[in-house]
C-alpha cells in the first residue's frame, strides 16, 4: 500500500517519536507500506527541521532527515495532477493532495484539521483516504 505523509506527521514519526505514529513507522520499516514524496514536499520537510521553535541541533536535524530519506521514496518526473482535487485554504498543503493523487496513494496521513476535512471528498471521488496515523491503526 502506498501512502503520503504530510510534514506534521513526519515530525511525529521522525523527530518526536510520537506513540500515535509508532505503528505507522513500524509498517514503513517492515515494508508493509510504502511512503512517497516529491521534491517540493521534501524541501518543506527539510525547511521545517530548521525552524527555531523546534530547537533541533544539527545532529537531530540530520538524524530526522536521514530517517525520512531512509523510509520515504522520492518520486521523480511529472507530478502534475490531471485529477480534480479539493482545494486547501493553505496552498502549502495542496501539494500533499496532489502527490497522493498522482502517486496512486491509498492514504494521505495528516494532522491538519482542514486537510482531514477534505478526506470525505477524496473518498467520495474514489481517490484516497485522509487519516490521522492513529485512526488508520485503529481501522486495521
Amino acid at each position: 500500500m502506498r501512502v503520503v505523509l504530510d510534514t506534521n506527521v513526519c515530525l511525529d514519526a521522525f523527530v518526536f517519536d510520537d506513540p500515535r505514529a509508532a505503528r505507522l513507522v513500524a509498517a514503513l520499516t517492515s515494508g508493509d507500506i510504502e511512503a512517497v514524496t516529491r521534491t517540493d514536499c521534501r524541501d518543506e520537510w527539510l525547511g521545517v527541521l530548521a525552524y527555531p521553535t523546534l530547537k533541533l541541533d544539527e545532529v537531530r536535524r540530520t538524524e530526522a532527515a536521514a530517517r525520512f530519506d531512509g523510509l520515504v521514496t522520492l518520486l521523480e518526473g511529472d507530478t502534475a495532477s490531471c485529477v480534480s482535487l479539493p482545494r486547501c485554504r493553505d496552498p502549502d498543503d495542496q501539494k500533499f493532495l496532489e502527490l497522493a493523487a498522482t502517486s496512486g496513494a491509498s492514504v494521505l496521513f495528516s494532522r491538519d484539521a482542514e486537510v482531514l476535512r477534505l478526506g470525505r471528498r477524496t473518498v467520495r471521488d474514489g481517490l484516497f483516504e485522509i487519516l490521522k496515523p492513529e485512526d488508520w491503526v485503529a481501522a486495521r
